[in-house]
């Protein structure tokens, strides 16, 4: 192995819109608005997360941080995570208010108002 020619350039993929994409999905992090509502959901039930012994996820799915949605191989590295800026900069943006279509229409000057009946007193006669 490896005392071929190469067939193809070095950093060909870099150009490639579909590769990119491809590459952006596949390490694409959970949205905040998904955590939240995870959270919500095990303080309802008043479990943690859990997952079951799993041989395909990192330190067999037993070593998960919540906050960012990630799995480690073992409790050092999840610690270690812990002290991380990442993991910080998650945990602030996971205390602020959930981002609902409500807030969105009321940035966007959308506001619902409500009127009162144009011939209401007309009706009553």
């Amino acid at each position: 192995m490896g005392t071929g020619k190469y067939s193809r350039k070095k950093g060909a993929t870099s150009k490639i819109k579909k590769f990119k994409k491809k590459t952006w999905l596949c390490h694409r992090a959970k949205d905040t608005d998904q955590i939240q509502d995870e959270i919500e959901k095990s303080e309802e039930k008043g479990e943690k997360i859990k997952f079951a012994h799993n041989d395909e996820l990192p330190g067999c799915g037993q070593f998960y941080c919540i906050e960012t949605a990630m799995h480690f191989i073992d409790a050092k590295a999840l610690a270690d995570h812990k002290k991380s800026r990442y993991y910080k900069r998650r945990c602030k943006e996971l205390k602020e208010e959930k981002y609902t279509q409500e807030s969105a229409d009321f940035a966007a000057g959308m506001t619902r108002e409500v009127l009162p009946p144009a011939h209401g007193d007309k009706m009553k006669m």
